[in-house]
């Protein structure tokens, strides 16, 4: 029996990327299939019915085509546009890091769910979000925990003993923290603070309870941001180009407190 001409699919669109005068090649995280490309012919024409459901971080359930080099989307309804993150540029700028990193670490044709339901509850989250940065930690280290690189932080990778609370040190090559006297054995390393590898221990122990009250000191905060950005960096050996805006967001003044935004008024 032949296979289907055409299939369904339920995805979160990670980019869009134009082709010729009014097409663009769309890029989805899928549960079913993992990261899919396809086109979505005169999606730039003003009055196309695909346009404005094939935007970035669009929730969306599509009708695909299988085409000679690449599908076809010939129908999309969006599930969900996420609009608050549409309106405020800090949301919507950590919302695309994450649609990045995404898009980065997967590999067209697996079978994404984990991280497909991770990346759909965390732009949930991010759009009633009020500390955005401990989120986008969570979701760091969550992702590399699916993915295969969960670093280890409980005990040197070298010779293998407890941490002791004192400064140790990250290996981005060996994939976790060495005691002081290891530290040369691993290659490059980076110092670590008591208080920033607890925070990595809390996220990768995924508490909840102790999480929602964590405040973050800008200080501790951009440690803890800065050990994760050079170890994703090295397992991508390449910078995350959305790090870039997000620096630039910080530095303007457009991004809220590292504590987190003042938590809406009730009653």
């Amino acid at each position: 029996m032949p296979a289907p001409r055409v299939y369904k699919a339920e995805g979160i669109v990670l980019k869009v990327r134009e082709l010729g005068e009014a097409d663009r090649i769309v890029t989805l995280l899928t549960p079913q299939y993992g990261k899919l490309r396809a086109v979505a012919k005169g999606v730039r024409k003003p009055r196309s019915r695909l346009a404005g459901n094939l935007e970035p971080l669009t929730h969306v359930a599509v009708l695909v085509a299988h085409g000679q080099s690449l599908d076809i989307i010939s129908q999309a309804q969006t599930l969900e546009s996420f609009r608050p993150l549409r309106e405020d540029l800090w949301r919507l700028s950590c919302g695309l890091y994450l649609a990045e990193l995404v898009e980065r670490f997967t590999v067209e044709g697996a079978e994404g769910r984990p991280v497909y339901q991770l990346l759909l509850e965390t732009l949930t989250r991010l759009a009633l979000a009020t500390r955005e940065e401990l989120l986008l930690r969570s979701f760091e280290v969550e992702l590399l925990d699916h993915l295969g690189f969960r670093p280890e932080l409980g005990q040197c990778i070298a010779c293998r003993r407890a941490l002791e609370p004192v400064e140790n040190f990250f290996s981005p090559g060996g994939g976790g923290m060495a005691c002081p006297g290891c530290r040369y054995k691993v290659g490059l390393t980076r110092p670590v603070t008591v208080d920033a590898l607890k925070v990595l221990r809390l996220l990768q122990r995924r508490d909840a309870i102790t999480l929602a009250r964590l405040r973050l000191r800008r200080a501790l905060s951009a440690e803890v941001e800065l050990l994760l950005r050079e170890y994703i960096a090295y397992i991508l050996e390449h910078d995350v180009q959305s790090t870039v805006f997000l620096d630039r967001l910080r530095r303007e003044g457009a991004a809220p407190p590292a504590g987190g935004r003042p938590a809406a008024p009730t009653g």
